[in-house]
């Protein structure tokens, strides 16, 4: 029997990373019986190893909870835990589009942070009703009054009905669930009789192939009922219909305002498209729901596998991945040195790392990874504009007019105490001020910034000298003209087009510096002496020099005439210089690595 979409309840999480949004989650599923105690884990709805490990929230994860409200009423509670780092954003974006309202955790020792600000106003975009909730309240440091002034001052939300909880003790649990099913509003347009359901995430499964997580909007999706997918005109039969509590469980069908899973022998990952609109195929809607905003890949690197022959397995795993990931793309590429790999695009750095983290864990998969680049946009003498983001692609410069790199939007949150190391820092980084605002003893920056020198290691140096209390955000804002060199490394006179990049001509001597004399460090030593240069065109702008292994070919000569061991020097000399010519220098991952760490350790 169907469901009353007046008792469904659909809400997201959102917060800024460790503000508890995984850890409210649990007791939100612990206070509606979804998991009996001895079934509960820490954060148990982030099931993967790498959320786990690392304490992060990397996909959107959905629950269906029954409460049974003070006044004898039982709602249904769809649920979606969301991550809160700035690479997941778009995760962020897609859950928010599947409900009608938000709750909006704030730390209450912390106040309100960067990623608070960017996720509020996604929620205010997409029309939400926004609970408010205080979490960390059992905290000795926790100052609710301070905190909701914050808000006040810089969201401009009412404060009067903040929900204080501890997700950690579970206090105030109660009130916010009875604030859920009394504030939150239920889903609408409901009554319509047309089947048309959104998708909001797809997975791989290696016993039911593709399963799609779904919205329905209107209509009712029941067994053996045949689909279609608008976009792409595909049709299927669905084979089975289910919800998560968060345990997987099966159901007749999902009607109107309800949130769930369906299997239908779906193979080709292509055939599953993002905010895609599916539909009766007897009786179809002829209007695609709005979707989502295409997420746009901003950090490019190379995948190549270590064994060649591993070429159509790592092909298959992206292709895995990109199902479950729509923010992430990939393209087959070839280079002289790595020999056949992918150039793939992802959303941020940790977003690249999670994507490397999953390939070798999830597939056994062994990497080489490229440096990683942004896309640039040349402009040529002839008229042509090419966009690139594989430094190899580079034209002739003789044949460039002027380049133009991405330029972002940040804003940073930070304590007044740090604020010269940050402006400084964004000063390094050939930052442009906008704004500064005092809050209290809070400072909020807002700086455009080439997203080039944000991708590398802006995160770590951020953190550093804030002693890791800063916190920052950033969105596209528009491309700028830059004076622009590809950096060539070249080992033994041969260009590694691997470890080649695009970077600021007033920064490429010292980024070429350290990148001689961290390979000094990695590539073993040959039977010769290999040099290792940095180049911007045929201009050699830095030189290390990794000596040679030497056999002591004089230890036979015991005394005797000194011209004996010259005449064996020269020879071994002559030998080496032989040898340089005609040998091949075998450069160990580590050093292509080694590129993605520059700037980390200083």
């Amino acid at each position: 029997m169907a469901n009353d979409p007046r008792l469904i309840r659909n809400l997201a999480i959102i917060a800024h990373i460790d503000h508890g949004k995984s850890t409210l989650a649990d007791r939100l599923i612990e206070a509606c019986g979804g998991l009996e105690q001895r079934e509960m884990t820490k954060q148990i709805l982030d099931s993967m190893d790498i959320e786990q490990e690392r304490g992060i929230t990397i996909k959107a994860q959905t629950v269906r909870l029954v409460y049974e409200a003070k006044d004898g009423q039982k709602y249904i509670l769809n649920l979606i835990d969301t991550p809160g780092h700035v690479d997941f954003a778009y995760e962020v974006s897609r859950s928010l589009a599947a409900c009608e309202g938000s709750i909006l955790v704030i730390d209450a020792t912390q106040g309100v942070e960067a990623q608070t600000l960017a996720n509020v106003y996604q929620a205010i975009e997409n029309n939400h009703e926004i609970i408010l909730v205080l979490n960390k309240i059992d905290l000795p440091s926790a100052d609710p009054e301070r905190v909701k002034l914050q808000i006040e001052e810089m969201i401009g939300l009412d404060t009067s009905s903040t929900v204080l909880v501890s997700a950690k003790t579970g206090y105030g649990i109660t009130d916010l669930l009875e604030t859920i099913v009394h504030k939150l509003p239920h889903p609408r347009g409901t009554e319509n009789k047309l089947t048309q359901a959104l998708l909001i995430d797809s997975w791989y499964d290696i016993y039911l192939g593709v399963v799609i997580l779904v919205r329905v909007i209107s209509g009712r999706i029941f067994k053996g009922m045949k689909i279609r997918m608008l976009s792409t005109g595909a049709t299927y039969h669905v084979e089975t219909v289910g919800i998560f509590t968060p345990r997987k469980v099966m159901v007749e069908e999902l009607c109107g305002g309800e949130v769930g899973f369906i299997t239908a022998s779906i193979r080709q990952v292509a055939d599953c498209k993002i905010g895609d609109t599916i539909t009766d195929d007897k009786n179809p809607v002829l209007e695609a729901l709005p979707g989502f905003r295409t997420a746009r890949s901003v950090v490019f690197c190379g995948l190549y596998p270590t064994d060649a022959g591993n070429y159509s397995v790592l092909k298959d795993s992206l292709a895995k991945l990109r199902l479950n990931d729509s923010g992430f793309e990939f393209e087959p590429e070839t280079s002289g040195a790595l020999g056949f790999g992918f150039r793939c695009g992802f959303l941020g750095l940790l977003h690249l790392e999670v994507i490397q983290e999953r390939l070798i864990r999830e597939y056994n998969l062994d990497l080489i990874t490229t440096a990683p680049s942004v896309i640039y946009k040349i402009y040529l003498k002839n008229g042509k504009v090419l966009s690139i983001h594989n430094p190899a692609d580079m034209p002739d410069p003789s044949t460039i007019d002027y380049m133009e790199e991405p330029w972002v939007k940040m804003t940073i949150m930070l304590h007044n105490d740090h604020l010269g190391n940050v402006i400084d820092l964004c000063t390094k980084r050939r930052g442009q001020q906008l704004e500064l605002t005092y809050i209290g003893n809070r400072v909020m920056l807002v700086y455009l910034l080439p997203l080039s020198d944000v991708v590398y290691d802006f995160h770590d140096q951020l953190k550093s000298c804030s002693q890791g209390y800063a916190s920052f955000d950033w969105q596209f804002d528009s491309y700028k003209t830059s004076d622009l060199v590809r950096l060539s490394i070249l080992v033994n006179s041969e260009p590694v087009d691997a470890l080649s990049m695009i970077v600021y001509r007033d920064a490429a001597e010292s980024r070429g510096r350290e990148m001689c004399q961290r390979l000094k460090d990695l590539i073993p030593r040959h039977m010769f002496a290999i040099p290792i240069q940095a180049a911007i065109g045929g201009k050699i702008i830095a030189r290390e020099t990794i000596s040679a292994l030497r056999k002591d070919v004089t230890a036979k000569c015991y005394g005797g005439d000194i011209s004996r061991k010259r005449k064996l020097l020269e020879k071994q000399k002559e030998g080496k210089k032989r040898l340089r010519t005609i040998g091949s220098v075998d450069i160990p991952q580590s050093a292509f690595i080694a590129a993605l760490k520059i700037g980390k350790d200083k």
